[in-house]
């Protein structure tokens, strides 16, 4: 989205590999670490009726760190799916509780954030009917894109359960 955001769907795959790699990766082998990993990523996996994403801040350089993060406070709670032809329908994100808790701050933002989306039954068949865009609505940032057919029908997956 844009020149540096990217949003990644999640569903139960994308999380169990999100674990196995940081398994890996960290070298956690006794059961409480893993727990404790399963934990952190479990919220991830979308429910009936939502669909979730990691949010990336896809920054570099130091001086584009500097600059960007303390101007993108608060984008995580800045994105909407917009549902049909005019995108009069709008779904707006929600953060995780624990996510604002840890992540969340007044003076810069994190480099990733993880949103959900939460639809009811009339806003699911809106999106089935599609087009559905998504947009960040930042006021230092605004891009949006259309989700393709493909990547709409995966998520209609996880919608309808």
């Amino acid at each position: 989205m844009g020149p540096f955001v990217t949003l990644v769907f999640e569903n139960r795959d994308t999380i169990r590999f999100q674990i196995q790699e940081m398994a890996r990766v960290e070298k956690i082998i006794t059961d409480q670490g893993i727990q404790s990993e399963l934990d952190t990523y479990n919220p991830l996996i979308p429910e009936p009726g939502q669909v979730s994403a990691t949010l990336f801040v896809e920054l570099t350089d130091k001086g584009q760190l500097e600059e960007w993060l303390p101007r993108l406070v608060g984008i995580e709670t800045e994105v909407e799916l917009r549902l049909g032809p005019s995108g009069q329908r709008r779904v707006r994100c929600r953060v995780d509780e624990a996510h604002l808790r840890q992540l969340t701050r007044e003076e810069i933002t994190a480099s990733v954030h993880y949103v959900h989306f939460d639809l009811d039954a009339d806003e699911v068949a809106a999106f089935a009917d599609g087009p559905v865009t998504l947009a960040v609505t930042h006021a230092a940032y605004t891009h949006e894109v259309e989700l393709s057919e493909a990547t709409r029908a995966e998520l209609l997956d996880d919608l309808r359960g």
